[in-house]
């Protein structure tokens, strides 16, 4: 009886050590915009904090929008599992503010300024909606968005700063939606023409708040949720030869994870770029499935345009297959 005994603790002791740790951040809202942005974020592994080259979003850092060459328009859509969707929008631009003479007679802006405006929105569709017999009375569909205006500033050659304000809304399901506001703060600092850190702070203040009253009336309720506080630093490194830029990123969230990002972008010809990284590496869980991820783009030019086309994979977990981005930017 007693070796009976034993066997089954030891039994149900090896079944509950077998499961998986859940994060706390994997029931906080917004998972949504916690996936990346473009086919090139995504492609190089969503470390882009501190890439300050090639076409830039705010969504990574508001700081970079001062580094944007010119004017950059992008646009991505997702091929995802499960009904979902994913897609982005985004204009970026830089303005010179003044001119001033160095030391040397060379004439150069006086500040250099940037704005970044996107959007996120992501979804799913063809949920079936049955009555309380069970039988389908249609589909029902999500909707979940977030709009962001990011301004920069450039205080030196060498210091950057930016502030983004995001707004989310959300419509669940007929009347039920909700919205909500909160802004991300980003820092750069080059400590060399090659070097460049990052710092950033991103959703404070970002929640949800739902009210179910107009469903269900006096039995309805208020909840508030809210979004995890990101804290992230980050490093990039620009070789000459080969033309490599490679990144990598700390993240550390109030919802119990601790995440390693990293990637690379090879310009292998003049106008194509081939990516790798992976996403998601928790320190804190090792339950928690990293990401790896591929991409290209190949640019043409157009008379004054510099258009590229944008492809990324994203291998994703407990899914029937991955995550497929394409999208096309402009340059001009």
């Amino acid at each position: 009886m007693m070796k009976k005994i034993l066997f089954q603790i030891i039994f149900l002791s090896a079944i509950v050590s077998a499961q998986s740790t859940v994060s706390d951040i994997s029931s906080m809202p917004g998972a949504f915009s916690r996936m990346g942005f473009g086919a090139r974020g995504m492609g190089m592994g969503n470390a882009m904090s501190a890439v300050t080259e090639g076409n830039l979003v705010s969504y990574y850092n508001p700081a970079l929008a001062s580094f944007q060459q010119g004017n950059s328009f992008q646009t991505s859509y997702s091929i995802l599992s499960l009904d979902r969707s994913l897609n982005f929008l985004n204009f970026t631009r830089r303005f010179e503010l003044g001119k001033k003479q160095d030391a040397e007679g060379n004439i150069k802006p006086r500040s250099v300024a940037g704005i970044s405006i996107g959007l996120i929105n992501a979804g799913v569709s063809n949920i079936d909606a049955r009555d309380s017999e069970g039988r389908k009375t249609g589909d029902i569909s999500t909707s979940e968005n977030q709009f962001f205006v990011a301004v920069a500033n450039r205080f030196s050659e060498k210091l950057s700063i930016g502030i983004a304000f995001k707004f989310y809304y959300y419509k669940l399901y007929e009347n039920l939606t909700t919205s909500g506001l909160g802004f991300d703060l980003g820092a750069l600092y080059s400590l060399s023409e090659k070097m460049t850190v990052s710092f950033m702070l991103s959703d404070i203040n970002s929640k949800y708040e739902w009210d179910t009253g107009k469903i269900y009336g006096t039995s309805g309720s208020i909840t508030k949720n809210k979004f995890p506080l990101l804290k992230k630093i980050g490093f990039s490194y620009k070789f000459d030869e080969p033309k490599i830029i490679a990144a990598i990123e700390f993240e550390s969230s109030n919802g119990g994870t601790n995440i390693i990002r990293a990637g690379g972008e090879y310009n292998i010809s003049e106008n194509l770029f081939l990516r790798a990284g992976i996403d998601k590496f928790n320190l804190s869980n090792s339950d928690f499935p990293a990401r790896p991820t591929f991409g290209f783009s190949y640019f043409h030019l157009l008379n004054s345009l510099r258009i590229g086309i944008d492809y990324a994979f994203v291998i994703e977990p407990y899914s029937s297959g991955g995550q497929h981005i394409v999208g096309i930017n402009v340059n001009f």
